[in-house]
């Protein structure tokens, strides 16, 4: 066990200094194709981020040799969603908080699109409750929405790259590109290599991290099924609010929301679209209290954003919702 711990953490501090090549990169990646911040965190980082999990889900419910194994794949479709609603903003707000005296600001309201935000939280609830709502259902043709699904996120990225945000965004200082460090311009290619070099490291690291934390839990005497719906969506998720840490810390609030956003339309929808074509998609009582906390702490965003009133102080609760959760979990399968 002891190694395990000492493996954990070190994987953990990989996927730090990873993510923080990953930002940089994928930054100018966007200043490079003319992108503003909120589309560069919400489509770039948010894809980028969000693969290594997606491929989980697609190993786990294409190729899972029993029904056990594909749960494990609709368990991570609908955890996803439900740790980065609750945790991932939570810690944003911690950290703005922990930051507001370096950053120098008088208080810790979110400099973010709210407006912009606000639809995106929206949009996310209904697409949510409709793939939450198929898995109580049961219908001939239910898989075949999956391709909806699918549809969905690609009007999502569309609708964004037409919004590219405003010229005061592109034109935002970025850090040097931490592979060309003295070149005032990087090209594209250039942050490119370093922003895909940095995502394989994330996705090695993640997996490491994962399997990590399953082998604790077990020495713990946690079952794995406990640990796989509690604990390793969190663990996966680790890329994005580790993203959030590092752009909140340097001021960039409105990227770090962005990438947290997006992430979430992609697990909403590639996600669970190869849930609905490979599995029955059908959910138990802790799956479902998954969906509904995930519904509760969206709608708690959305009339944040809705009333402009989002802060580092307003952010923090939401993550009570995620221990809310948990106790129902085990109240669920011990109670």
């Amino acid at each position: 066990m002891l190694f395990s711990v000492v493996l954990f953490l070190v994987c953990a501090g990989i996927i730090y200094l990873s993510c923080e090549y990953f930002v940089n990169g994928v930054e100018w990646v966007g200043r490079r194709l003319n992108l503003g911040a909120t589309t560069t965190g919400t489509v770039l980082a948010a894809f980028g981020t969000a693969l290594p999990e997606s491929a989980v889900t697609f190993v786990a419910v294409v190729f899972g040799h029993d029904a056990a194994q594909k749960n494990i794949g609709v368990g991570a479709a609908v955890g996803g969603p439900l740790v980065l609603s609750t945790i991932s903003y939570a810690v944003v707000g911690l950290v703005l908080l922990a930051s507001q005296r370096k950053l120098k600001r008088p208080n810790t309201r979110l400099e973010v699109d709210c407006a912009r935000l606000c639809r995106d939280q929206g949009w996310f609830l209904l697409i949510f409750i409709f793939s939450i709502g198929l898995g109580l259902l049961v219908f001939p043709f239910k898989r075949w929405l999956g391709v909806a699904l699918f549809a969905a996120y690609g009007l999502y990225v569309w609708r964004e790259m037409r919004n590219e945000g405003n010229a005061t965004e592109a034109a935002e200082e970025l850090e040097p590109l931490k592979f060309r460090p003295r070149d005032p311009d990087p090209s594209l290619a250039w942050a490119g290599a370093q922003t895909v070099c940095a995502l394989i490291v994330i996705a090695i690291a993640s997996r490491v991290f994962v399997s990590q934390l399953e082998s604790i839990g077990s020495a713990l005497g946690v079952s794995a099924q406990l640990v796989a719906l509690l604990l390793s969506p969190v663990a996966t998720e680790l890329p994005e609010t580790l993203n959030a840490v590092i752009w909140v810390r340097q001021g960039r609030e409105r990227l770090a929301l962005a990438n947290i956003s997006g992430a979430m339309m992609i697990q909403a929808t590639v996600p669970a679209g190869l849930g609905l074509l490979f599995t029955t998609w059908r959910f138990d009582a802790p799956l479902i209290a998954a969906g509904i906390i995930t519904s509760v702490a969206i709608a708690v965003l959305w009339t944040l954003f809705r009333k402009n009133a989002v802060s580092g102080k307003s952010l923090i609760p939401i993550g009570a919702l995620y221990l809310v959760f948990a106790a129902a979990v085990v109240w669920i399968r011990h109670g």
